[in-house]
């Protein structure tokens, strides 16, 4: 199932292209618009998750609606174990996300240079991040797949579910930016963590009622 959404992927660019050049263009207009204004470590924590997120919600659907559109969901009902599916999908959401979440905080943190005060901090909470998001995302694309306004849904359903790690990724990505160490965001390490244990189990157990409906 992943290798199968990697070469459709990798063959169409169709996800990535949309996310890539979201993120590239919001970048550059917010730095010309801040071009003689610092922007101050709050305001840089959440821009880069706000990209992260529109970014990742343009294309983190794409996998569920391509199988519907192409007409292979209903082999891949009888033919593949829900379980299996929805882990391949996930697994190809994180990849796909990961290379979003790096872009946009290689262009950031280049574009609006920063005190950054652990580099090992900042990757967990990205990778932390990344897998939240994904996990937050994936169940509800499954959901709004055959939905006929499914851009609009995704973001409906999504933002109330994700809401509490995304504020705690803000959080933390703050703190690192005013020179803080890994040992100062635990807490916010805590809660995204936590959130992606609760929804990856609650999306396992709920997927096949989703996915076979």
């Amino acid at each position: 199932m992943l290798a199968k959404d990697v070469r459709q992927e990798l063959r169409s660019r169709t996800a990535l292209s949309t996310q890539l050049l979201f993120a590239f263009t919001t970048v550059a207009v917010v730095s010309y618009a801040f071009r003689n204004t610092a922007i101050g470590p709050p305001l840089l924590g959440a821009l880069v998750w706000i990209l992260v997120l529109f970014a990742g919600l343009s294309g983190l659907a794409h996998a569920f609606v391509r199988e519907e559109e192409t007409g292979t969901a209903l082999l891949l009902r009888l033919t593949a174990d829900a379980t299996a599916i929805y882990l391949g999908k996930l697994v190809f959401n994180l990849l796909l996300l990961g290379l979003i979440t790096l872009t946009v905080f290689t262009l950031v943190l280049t574009l609006f240079p920063s005190d950054i005060g652990d580099l090992l901090g900042l990757l967990l909470l990205a990778g932390g991040g990344t897998v939240a998001l994904s996990a937050g995302t994936t169940l509800v694309a499954a959901i709004i797949a055959r939905a006929a306004s499914r851009g609009a849904l995704l973001g409906v359903l999504t933002l109330p579910l994700i809401i509490v790690p995304l504020l705690s990724l803000v959080s933390g990505t703050t703190k690192l930016l005013v020179g803080e160490g890994t040992s100062d965001i635990l807490g916010e390490l805590q809660v995204v963590l936590s959130y992606s244990v609760v929804m990856i189990t609650a999306s396992l157990m709920l997927f096949r009622f989703v996915w076979e409906d």
